[in-house]
């Protein structure tokens, strides 16, 4: 019965359901970012670069053998540099999306962080007290 009470003790920790928050709605994000990936910024840019496919691109380093009846013996061995190029391009346009979407929420913050004005009385009394130090 202790792994039991350990288990329960460690699962309702404050840690462990903020992690358990933080997982759950980094995935939805995930979701979120990849859907702004494939469905809004991929279809323009592949229009512009003129439809280039980069995960066909591989290099092939054996080639299938076939028996005489057109079944596959072994297969290709292949060098898929393309489907890396790919990853890599998605990955940076995933960054640059979580960039701007930190920079404007920052930017958010700060407009509510203004920092309360000083009144005239304070600044005349730290000039006294400056002056009254100087001497």
């Amino acid at each position: 019965m202790g792994l039991i009470k350990e288990f329960k003790e460690f699962s309702v920790k404050g840690n462990a359901v903020d992690l358990a928050v933080g997982v759950i709605i980094g995935a939805a994000f995930g979701k979120i970012v990849s859907s702004i990936v494939n469905d809004i910024i991929m279809p323009p840019l592949g229009l512009l670069i003129g439809g280039v496919d980069f995960k066909g691109l591989k290099f092939v380093m054996k080639y299938p053998v076939f028996d005489s009846t057109g079944k596959v013996i072994s297969e290709a061995v292949t060098l898929n540099y393309g489907n890396f190029i790919q990853t890599t391009f998605d990955f940076m346009i995933i960054a640059f999306c979580i960039f701007m979407l930190v920079k404007a929420i920052n930017t958010f913050k700060k407009k509510e962080e203004k920092p309360p004005e000083v009144k005239e009385e304070v600044i005349i009394l730290k000039e006294i007290r400056d002056a009254l130090n100087k001497k």
